[in-house]
């Protein structure tokens, strides 16, 4: 297990959609596959699966996706 620092990802708003991080990072090559392996459970939030594909995330939260940790940071970072 890697203890490596997440990555940051910076977002201009107060909240983004799960499925939109995917797909504006690269991710994903789509907003169907972002549906897909948030429906799989391949991506969790803050330690916990999530299978909502518009579940909120907010700048200090982080998520999981093919063993990589990325943290939202809000405009201000």
């Amino acid at each position: 297990m890697s203890a490596e620092s997440p990555k940051s990802i910076t977002i201009q708003s107060e909240i983004i959609e799960l499925c939109q991080v995917l797909k504006f990072e690269g991710l994903v090559s789509s907003g169907g596959e972002a549906k897909v392996v948030i429906a799989g459970g391949q991506v969790s939030v803050n330690g916990a699966v999530e299978t909502r594909k518009r579940a909120k995330l907010h700048p200090g939260d982080t998520f999981e996706y093919q063993g990589e940790t990325y943290q939202i940071a809000g405009p201000n970072a």
